[in-house]
């Protein structure tokens, strides 16, 4: 049984995640008998082996697939995923775990400036075409409702939490690397592939983060001591691939007392200089406890 573990960070408003293997695979490792558990046996190996402490951390899911099978074809491997939050620091050497950006895997997820131009020239044709080419009109009417439930077509609403379904519809229709040991279609749809079924275990990742922060304050995690609501709201817009309407969110912010003034300024702001402000680690505590909730507010 080994342990994944998907690591992010936020850095210059873009989300990152830690990789290994030039960015081909998530850092993984045994579960060692000595640990008292998974969790502590996580922390320990991540931090030997990365350097990096980290923050908050929960259990993903325990993926054991047919298809996942263990080194050298013996039997099927056990891997139980974790999502966990840190600061970005440098490694150094050409072995040392590295930074990736999470929208190089997932570029079809990056909504912030709109909708991504690969969605209608490269994914919706192709997903169109499967479609088409269901064995029965009952499994086209299915496979038609999923495509547009996931991927925003035909008039539904885009939702960013649906990162792993449209994941998996890419994968069963053969339009990604990972699915070519089973589709003989070539894969067409742009997204740096990843080893065994990280990439899928990334996307279970971001989909958890991406729903948790609507109802969790656990971005503050990712931010410094002390930051702008600007640079908060750019974190949580990088996280969701979506953009946020300013006063609403900021609105949103003040009602739920998370963050304070420190009394000092951002000057680097390249405008009027920025307050300064801190999250409140006593308020943070009690929306732990009582799960409020902070629905986040797209711009229009």
């Amino acid at each position: 049984m080994e342990l994944t573990a998907v690591i992010v960070a936020v850095t210059t408003g873009e989300p990152r995640i830690l990789t290994v293997d030039d960015g081909k695979a998530l850092p993984s490792g045994p579960f060692e008998l000595g640990h008292r558990s998974l969790q502590i046996g996580l922390r320990s190996w991540v931090e030997r082996q990365t350097h990096h402490p980290l923050g908050y951390l929960e259990q993903l899911y325990t993926f054991a697939d047919r298809d996942r099978v263990q080194q050298g074809g013996q039997g099927r491997a056990i891997s139980i995923s974790y999502l966990a939050l840190t600061r970005e620091n440098s490694g150094s050497g050409a072995h040392q775990p590295q930074w990736r950006g999470w929208y190089r895997y997932f570029p079809w997820e990056d909504w912030r400036s709109g909708t991504p131009s690969l969605i209608e020239g490269a994914v919706a044709p192709q997903l169109r075409a499967w479609t088409r080419a269901a064995a029965d009109p009952a499994a086209r009417s299915e496979r038609k409702r999923r495509v547009e439930l996931a991927f925003g077509f035909s008039g539904q609403r885009w939702n960013e939490d649906l990162v792993l379904q449209r994941y998996e519809l890419l994968y069963e229709a053969g339009l990604i690397p990972e699915a070519g040991h089973r589709k003989a279609v070539e894969p067409v749809v742009p997204g740096q592939p990843m080893v065994h079924d990280h990439r899928r275990i990334l996307a279970t990742g971001i989909a958890r983060l991406r729903a948790k922060i609507k109802y969790r304050p656990v971005f503050f995690e990712l931010m410094p001591k002390s930051f702008t609501l600007l640079q908060l709201q750019r974190l949580v817009e990088a996280l969701a691939g979506q953009r946020l309407h300013k006063q609403n969110f900021r609105r949103l912010i003040e009602q739920q007392r998370l963050v304070e003034e420190t009394g000092e300024v951002c000057t680097d702001t390249g405008g009027r200089p920025a307050k300064l402000v801190r999250f409140r680690r006593d308020v943070m505590l009690e929306r732990e406890i009582a799960g409020s909730k902070l629905p986040l507010s797209r711009s229009a």
